[in-house]
């Protein structure tokens, strides 16, 4: 399945994925070929309620693609601080939210050595270099976990024939090698570590 079937069955779109991966451009692409909104939720999270502006997005009409750090924090706040600001209980309240509203976590990869190299090419310190595999690791692990709330499609970014990125992923009908997307996990599920009522 490629990325331009997919989107058409999801009007809303939470785009993650590590530092150094291609949102941009699969955002850019989304709106200038299926007509999403696209929006990037603020950095900055309430301290009382994290969540809150990512529900508040989910309020808009239409479809919506929004280039967010729900995940991120999930991941990157352990990583760097030692918690995370967003409990799994948030996360999990609003994966059910993007599900009701018709959407999909939309996790886009890369290589390793494609980001290590991306990173390195603008600067990143030793120490953002050095958390790399421990972040796509950790990315893994929240995508599926959040798959038990809601949709998640794939989208694993190849490096352009030149060895840089690929500035527009999934542009042109004769493009063999545009991301690949899933529904299905290529890894073990992992439980959510709260239990949930299985809906039939």
């Amino acid at each position: 399945m490629n990325l331009d079937h997919a989107v058409t069955q999801h009007r809303t779109l939470i785009v993650e994925g590590c530092d150094g991966v291609g949102r941009d451009a699969l955002l850019a692409g989304l709106a200038r070929r299926h007509g999403y909104t696209v929006t990037r939720a603020s950095r900055d999270l309430p301290h009382v309620d994290p969540v809150r502006p990512y529900r508040e997005l989910l309020q808009h009409d239409g479809a919506l693609a929004v280039d967010a750090g729900l995940v991120g924090e999930l991941v990157y706040g352990p990583l760097r601080r030692g918690h995370s600001r967003v409990t799994w209980i948030q996360a999990f309240d609003f994966a059910e939210a993007v599900a009701e509203r018709d959407g999909a976590f939309v996790h886009v990869t890369a290589p390793v050595y494609v980001l290590e190299d991306r990173l390195a090419a603008r600067g990143a310190s030793a120490a953002a270099l050095a958390e790399i595999d421990a972040a796509v690791t950790g990315y893994d692990h929240a995508f599926s976990t959040l798959a038990e709330h809601a949709p998640v499609l794939t989208v694993e970014e190849r490096p352009a024939s030149g060895g840089g990125p690929d500035p527009d992923p999934g542009h042109g009908e004769a493009a063999p090698e545009s991301p690949v997307v899933s529904f299905a996990r290529p890894f073990p599920r992992i439980r959510s570590p709260v239990p949930f009522a299985e809906q039939s």
